[in-house]
């Protein structure tokens, strides 16, 4: 059984595949020539996808034909080409060309996961006794399509994220438009929050420290739900990666599946197709 549904993964593998550079059957300088066949890349994309869905080791998921030193080298060896985040901006291009994005409403907010390895990205978490922990940055839209990711430590407060990320959903998908509401919680009720959304022409409605959350919800709630979706995969709750690249490849393609997944669904109502799934939840 798939770790996703065939429905999300197809489309993804297509995209993904067609961004990887073209290798030659066998392994370019092994010492013995023609010894050794490269694994084919869509076999250690279904390991890594394994991997990701279900948060175990690359050992548990190795099988004969895929070894655990292949799906790292090729892990890292992906990360460092950025695959996943052209992936995620295809996926983007995708969902604007038939849903709409409304980047005119963004909502950011950051969530803290464990990372028991540590690691580049790790620090220590002030909501876990100061074991070692990952914060994600996510920026969202106004239905909770993921735009832009930053990853840094547990111990990094969300105030000084707020730039970087929102300069990461500017790279992902372009250019902002020109009148943008910034929705932030009470953690980024500071004096230097609001400079940053002063200096971008940004308009933004914060949350008030000492003002209960349900009173002043707002619309943030959609990048909330967002980092609930991003939770589901195993990897993303546990991350035991130390390399920031990889961490922020395995960040950016669950963010094309969140994004593919919010794509279908709504696309089934208002579209019909050859092979439209029929599942109503899709992991």
């Amino acid at each position: 059984m798939p770790a996703v549904p065939s429905c999300l993964l197809e489309p993804l593998w297509d995209q993904f595949a067609a961004l990887l550079p073209a290798r030659g059957e066998f392994v370019v300088g092994h010492p013995l020539g023609c010894h050794q066949r490269r694994i084919a890349d869509r076999t250690v994309f279904e390991h890594i996808v394994l991997a990701l869905a279900h948060g175990s080791g690359y050992e548990r998921v190795s099988t004969p034909g895929c070894s655990d030193r292949t799906i790292r080298r090729r892990v890292k060896e992906w990360a460092e080409q950025g695959i996943s985040e052209q992936v995620h901006a295809l996926a983007l291009e995708a969902y604007d060309r038939v849903i709409g994005l409304g980047p005119s409403e963004i909502s950011v907010d950051g969530c803290i996961t464990k990372a028991p390895s540590g690691g580049e990205k790790a620090g220590r978490s002030p909501v876990d006794r100061g074991k070692q922990g990952l914060k994600r940055s996510v920026a969202s839209d106004a239905c909770g399509v993921p735009l832009g990711i930053v990853s840094d430590g547990a111990n990094r407060h969300d105030s000084p994220l707020l730039g970087p990320t929102l300069e990461a959903a500017k790279a992902q998908v372009g250019p902002l438009p020109e009148t943008v509401n910034v929705n932030l919680d009470r953690g980024y009720d500071s004096t230097k929050s609001r400079a940053l959304m002063a200096e971008l022409g940004f308009t933004a409605e914060i949350a008030r420290k000492g003002v209960p959350a349900p009173i002043q919800a707002g619309k943030r709630w959609v990048v909330e739900r967002t980092h609930s979706c991003m939770n589901d995969y195993g990897k993303l709750r546990r991350c035991t990666e130390r390399s920031g690249s990889v961490v922020d490849f395995y960040l950016y393609l669950v963010a094309a599946l969140v994004t593919l997944r919010m794509l279908i669904r709504r696309a089934t109502t208002r579209y019909r197709w050859d092979g439209r799934p029929t599942t109503r939840r899709l992991k």
